[in-house]
């Protein structure tokens, strides 16, 4: 069942989506709310992209990219977890509750996981209700 929450996901194309396609193919059950936007890499992902997200109207954000040592650009996702961590720490300040925000990492091999964490992240934000 697909509620009416709008849920942005920022996937790193080398890995999480991967991941993502990896669940789809094994047709593993996840939810349909999230909406994938296809990054070259979460390096790339301006903190600003998620903020924006939410002034659009976005009831949660999700970024995913390869683990810590499995970048294909080598430093992006440290650049990005640096990010993301400070993001995350001032989100309160733009009257976002820091609980509608997650990042982590999935490998390209990890469909299973993409599934497990796209499914909890969405119960969460069911949990929250919209924003």
């Amino acid at each position: 069942m697909v509620s009416d929450l709008k849920l942005i996901g920022f996937l790193c194309n080398w890995c999480s989506y991967a991941g993502a396609d990896m669940a789809g193919t094994a047709r593993l059950k996840q939810p349909g709310e999230l909406r994938i936007v296809r990054m070259p890499c979460t390096g790339r992902v301006n903190p600003l992209l998620i903020l924006k997200a939410f002034h659009e109207g976005a009831d949660g954000v999700l970024v995913s990219g390869c683990h810590p040592g499995d970048c294909h650009y080598n430093e992006g996702n440290y650049y990005a977890r640096r990010r993301l961590e400070l993001l995350q720490r001032m989100l309160p300040a733009y009257g976002i509750e820091p609980e509608r925000f997650l990042y982590t990492w999935v490998s390209a091999s990890e469909g299973s996981r993409w599934a497990e964490v796209v499914t909890e992240f969405s119960e969460r934000i069911n949990s929250l209700g919209e924003r």
